[in-house]
């Protein structure tokens, strides 16, 4: 059962990387008076989105999430977020999950997001141990790339002016051969210097 409420209902949407769509979260969220959506890992809940959203939610507000782990794939960081915005009035919808939190949630929904939140942090050691493994054996076999490019000085001001003259970033990310997340680095370094 969808809630009921006076304040705005807010989709959030998470991918881990840039090349990956949105889409099949946009539509089992359906349709929201906005929607706060990150293109980063879920280890920490350092993601500029969910920090906006996060600022943005009113009591009586209502945050829908495809799923429980698009929220966080740490049980300690997704506890903190659901209590976090309950604590506010906000409620906290899990699509997949069937479960909503609004404050006053049954010992049962608790024990779901407890166990579900567990599974999603462990999914996420499983990876990390498997790429882990995966690089040691390029590494063995000589077929370990390392890090990405890095781009000259003048390479990196020409990239940034033609960000600011608008320029997709995925496109130019493309061209120069360096991951999205790099450009990002790089304007992070341009606004603290």
């Amino acid at each position: 059962m969808i809630p009921t409420s006076k304040g705005q209902r807010i989709g959030y949407v998470r991918v881990s990387s840039v090349d990956q769509n949105e889409a099949r979260q946009l539509e089992a969220i359906g349709a929201c008076d906005r929607i706060y959506s990150d293109k980063a890992s879920g280890k920490d809940t350092h993601r500029p989105a969910l920090q906006d959203m996060l600022d943005f939610a009113r009591e009586g507000d209502v945050i829908v999430v495809q799923s429980m782990d698009r929220l966080a794939r740490n049980l300690a960081d997704l506890q903190q977020l659901v209590d976090r915005l309950t604590a506010r009035g906000v409620v906290v919808q899990f699509l997949k999950e069937n479960l909503i939190f609004n404050g006053e949630s049954s010992p049962i929904s608790n024990l779901m997001l407890s166990m579900l939140g567990s599974i999603a942090q462990f999914e996420r050691e499983l990876i990390r141990e498997r790429q882990k493994e995966g690089v040691a054996i390029a590494k063995r076999l000589g077929r370990y790339k390392g890090s990405q490019k890095k781009l000259s000085s003048l390479q990196r001001q020409e990239l940034l002016t033609r960000i600011a003259a608008g320029e997709r970033k995925a496109v130019l990310a493309k061209e120069y051969g360096i991951h999205r997340d790099t450009i990002y680095e790089y304007m992070k370094q341009q606004k603290q210097s």
